[in-house]
């Protein structure tokens, strides 16, 4: 059994970090700096499709996803925490499945995160934005993860928040589910799948089920 994750919003809130570091480089660009939700809408998708829908012109986005990413790697540690139960649902599934991260969030950052937050020890592979050509929703970031581990399709889950989580599954062919501790809109999440839990651990007790 293989299960992968998605990061932010599956397994951690770095909602802060991210609010502030958005706000920081829209500062430096002297722009107005969106609402909190309009932001929150974006999570999950990669730091330059993110800018670009909140507006900002293509020539700018290097410059301003760099401010960004400056900014929240000085604060990402004080201001991001494991969600409720995260660690609890990595040590249940540790038990029975090969685990593996999959994230937009860039790989450096992820893996700083996950040791900091002790547990990084859980996984066997951690894909980020700068290991694909195709982020999430494209399944390859999933394909990728799969690979590495040699993971069978009929034995692969991946659990994540949003529908780009959702639909990079169902491109890759393998079992899924959201969970609605994260950024998704339970709405699209149920348009997208119909497994959705509460959190990881309880999508982690139905799979173990099964």
């Amino acid at each position: 059994m293989t299960i992968l994750f998605d990061l932010d919003g599956t397994l951690i809130d770095s909602t802060e970090a991210i609010l502030e570091s958005f706000g920081v480089s829209f500062k430096e660009f002297d722009l107005k700096i969106p609402s909190d939700d309009v932001i929150k809408s974006f999570i999950g998708y990669p730091l330059e499709i993110m800018y670009k829908e909140l507006g900002i012109k293509t020539e700018n986005i290097a410059d301003i996803v760099a401010i960004y990413k400056k900014h929240y790697r000085e604060i990402s540690r004080k201001k991001t925490t494991l969600l409720l139960n995260a660690k609890e649902a990595l040590e249940e599934a540790s038990k029975f499945a090969v685990l593996g991260v999959v994230t937009t969030k860039t790989k450096r950052y992820s893996l700083e995160l996950l040791e900091y937050m002790d547990i990084l020890r859980y996984f066997k592979v951690i894909i980020g934005r700068e290991d694909v050509q195709n982020p999430k929703p494209h399944p390859e970031p999933i394909l990728k993860a799969m690979d590495i581990l040699d993971a069978k399709i009929e034995k692969t889950w991946m659990i994540g928040d949003t529908r780009m989580d959702i639909e990079s599954a169902k491109g890759a062919n393998i079992q899924h589910c959201a969970v609605l501790c994260g950024y998704g809109n339970i709405d699209e999440l149920t348009m997208n799948g119909n497994l959705i839990f509460l959190n990881t651990l309880e999508a982690i007790k139905y799979i173990q089920k099964l």
